[in-house]
């Protein structure tokens, strides 16, 4: 209903506004759930285009994450996009089984930004300390359409398990499955997303938890887009040493139809921003221009090429 009163007001006002000044270009911003790290960064980012870019209304949505996040994108619903690297390979792919029923080839990358770390965790009486013990046991795997299901289905077949082994798979966002272990209705949760997420420190203030390790082997038979990677000790409340596991780098993507001019300045804004999304999250902290133009399994938007030409990231 905002949304549709919103849609009428502004068509009002262009209407009434001299032709000049109808140029208005709106970016909306796909997040993720709230408890997460891609809204606090996707807030962040909405804030700093809304104020630097000229003519310009943003707007910043909370939803299920990376699949249906890709998703709106070929549907020109958004504007720009948080995914997970995995993700966004099944989607150019067409992928059916990671939930993409054709090619979605209207995607271009901005560019890389943070790693998001596989972060399993459990309640220190469920007796879960390694993978092989999740068997029989409830375990949250993602909200539906997320990127972070996907990374749950690859993690545990690597462990030569799938859903079947489970005692019970719940389909839930970060906040809600925490709910549920301080309620201890959950033995654990795979939370796919960057260091220090908030639905993870709430549970390890409030109750033991165990991180569970993804050992290296684990990581290297999935193979690219996942790496092994360190949860470094004290991330979370209890967590005395480092955890190893697997990380899958973020991008932030955009459409084809989105301008060149459009797509430079969102480009442009982002990597020099980085203080500001490095305040936002601490995630925001390992984002770095240096990596941003590699590595994206869907072709760069133009808009963004023609700015690591000029940082010389690009020849």
């Amino acid at each position: 209903m905002k949304r549709t009163i919103f849609g009428a007001a502004a068509a009002l006002a262009l209407a009434a506004s001299p032709p000049c000044a109808q140029a208005q270009s709106f970016i909306n911003v796909l997040t993720g759930g709230t408890s997460g790290v891609y809204y606090p960064l996707g807030v962040a980012i909405g804030k700093i285009y809304g104020d630097k870019i000229p003519n310009v209304k943003t707007q910043v949505q909370a939803t299920k994450a990376s699949v249906e996040n890709l998703i709106l994108l070929q549907q020109g619903r958004g504007e720009l996009a948080f995914t997970l690297g995995d993700s966004l390979k099944a989607a150019w792919d067409g992928d059916e089984e990671a939930g993409f029923k054709t090619k979605l080839d209207k995607l271009r990358t901005i560019g890389a930004i943070y790693p998001n770390y596989i972060q399993i965790v459990a309640t220190a009486d469920s007796g879960i300390k390694t993978l092989a013990d999740l068997r029989g046991k409830s375990l949250s795997v993602g909200a539906p359409k997320s990127g972070t299901e996907l990374n749950s289905r690859a993690i545990l077949a690597a462990a030569g398990m799938s859903y079947k082994d489970l005692g019970k798979v719940e389909y839930l966002p970060f906040a809600e499955s925490v709910d549920l272990m301080k309620n201890r209705q959950l033995a654990a949760t795979l939370q796919s997303a960057g260091l220090g997420v908030a639905s993870l420190k709430d549970l390890s203030t409030s109750s033991p938890i165990t991180v569970v390790s993804v050992p290296k082997e684990t990581v290297d038979k999935i193979g690219p887009p996942f790496i092994s990677a360190v949860i470094p000790a004290n991330t979370y409340t209890g967590q005395d040493k480092d955890v190893p596991t697997a990380a899958v780098v973020n991008y932030l993507v955009t459409s084809s139809a989105v301008s060149d001019d459009l797509a430079y300045q969102m480009t442009k804004l982002v990597y020099e921003s980085l203080p500001e999304l490095a305040n936002a999250h601490a995630a925001g902290k390992e984002i770095k221009l240096e990596t941003a133009a590699t590595g994206s399994p869907v072709p760069l938007h133009p808009g963004a090429i023609r700015y690591y030409k000029e940082k010389g990231l690009i020849k």
